[in-house]
């Protein structure tokens, strides 16, 4: 086969364009320090690559929602904490009132006091973030929560609240409603509440009671009177009597497995009514106390049955602020748990796309020695056979 000496010079051209390409590809890996930059530099590789920053997009994303739930929930823990504080504040004033060696003067004293409180109260319910959103208004995160009129607050917030995705699998609020952490608090002992009739003349009062026996208990309106100051029967709303006997100070009587104290002097036709508990807000807890220690009408057994009545309560929202609370604390530490599991994820992932995009230096020095070394033989052997020529062997 004959080989002209255009189509030498042009194989060997090529072969030396070809090497001097791959020479400057390996340079520019070099000196950028990626292997692929272009789709076509690694189609496969490049594939994986970007469904690999989507991910590590997402993550960001998710991280970026967990911190500000994250900063969103801790003010919010915080706002719980103080308003607890507050209550404990305000049961000590209660446990204070609750003595009938006190004027009404100093039971007045006392209301301005807790008077001061539900305004510090009000206050916490209508905190807000950084950006001036209310922390416990729900969606309706630009409406104030919380506005009293008179003696009664209301709650002007949405029942629902934002949730936020931190993570591919997990959503969780942003935060609580106020009616969920101010407003719907279990009454009484949560099954049923006690008071004392308003035409009582007698001194004795009544507990907020507890139910020994649920299974037992049927939801009613109960009415305890007494006949005389020794005397009792219970009947439900039909007018049934349920129990009765005889009574002594501090005695406690039970029927349909609930059971309420009643201590002091009854007189005969004084009422005691034990009705379904239903829900009451902290704010009306510190209002209705406010309201028994202003009255100058109110005898010795009906201040204190009202007094009981709200240090139950006061303490009921103490306790519904704390469940508030420790579900704030869960999400917190669910927050906690993705981000970690987030920073972990966007460094394998990263790692995983360097793997694929980053010059491996040794390697790629390693191939610019051989391809230096390729061209410089392909130039040394084509200006050696270009010399050559027919006349040099008829000599």
């Amino acid at each position: 086969m004959r080989i002209s000496t255009a189509t030498f010079q042009n194989d060997a051209v090529t072969q030396m364009d070809s090497l001097q390409a791959a020479m400057a590809r390996t340079q520019q890996d070099l000196s950028t320090g990626l292997s692929v930059r272009t789709a076509a530099d690694n189609p496969t590789g490049m594939a994986q690559v970007n469904q690999m920053n989507v991910l590590v997009s997402a993550s960001v994303q998710y991280v970026t929602n967990s911190n500000t739930a994250q900063t969103n929930l801790q003010l919010e823990e915080q706002a719980l904490t103080d308003a607890s504080t507050v209550m404990q504040s305000a049961n000590s004033l209660a446990v204070e009132a609750n003595n009938s060696a006190l004027t009404a003067t100093q039971r007045q004293n006392i209301a301005t006091q807790l008077q001061q409180e539900l305004q510090s109260l009000i206050s916490i319910g209508n905190r807000t973030d950084s950006a001036g959103n209310y922390l416990f208004a729900g969606f309706a995160s630009s409406t104030t929560p919380f506005t009293q009129s008179g003696t009664n607050v209301s709650y002007n917030g949405a029942n629902a609240v934002v949730q936020v995705q931190i993570s591919e699998n997990q959503s969780l609020s942003m935060g609580d409603t106020g009616a969920t952490s101010f407003m719907n608090i279990p009454a009484g002992n949560g099954t049923f509440v006690t008071s004392a009739g308003a035409a009582n003349t007698g001194t004795a009062a009544i507990s907020p009671g507890t139910v020994q026996d649920s299974s037992q208990w049927v939801p009613d309106t109960y009415t305890l009177s007494f006949t005389d100051p020794t005397t009792y029967q219970v009947n439900d709303s039909a007018g049934n009597v349920v129990t009765s006997g005889s009574y002594k100070d501090g005695d406690t009587i039970s029927f349909n497995g609930a059971q309420v104290t009643v201590s002091g002097n009854p007189a005969a036709g004084d009422q005691f009514t034990i009705s379904p508990a239903g829900k009451q807000s902290a704010f009306a807890a510190l209002s209705n106390l406010i309201t028994t220690l202003n009255s100058t009408t109110l005898n010795n057994g009906q201040l204190a049955t009202q007094i009981s009545a709200a240090i139950q309560q006061i303490n009921n929202s103490i306790t519904n602020f704390s469940n508030v609370s420790a579900s704030v604390g869960a999400r917190l530490n669910a927050i906690t748990t993705e981000q970690s599991a987030a920073a972990t994820n966007q460094t394998n992932l990263t790692i995983n796309i360097g793997d694929i995009v980053n010059t491996d230096y040794t390697k790629a020095t390693t191939q610019l020695s051989t391809e230096e070394l390729a061209l410089q033989a392909a130039q040394e052997s084509y200006a050696s056979i270009a010399k050559l020529s027919l006349f040099q062997f008829l000599q």
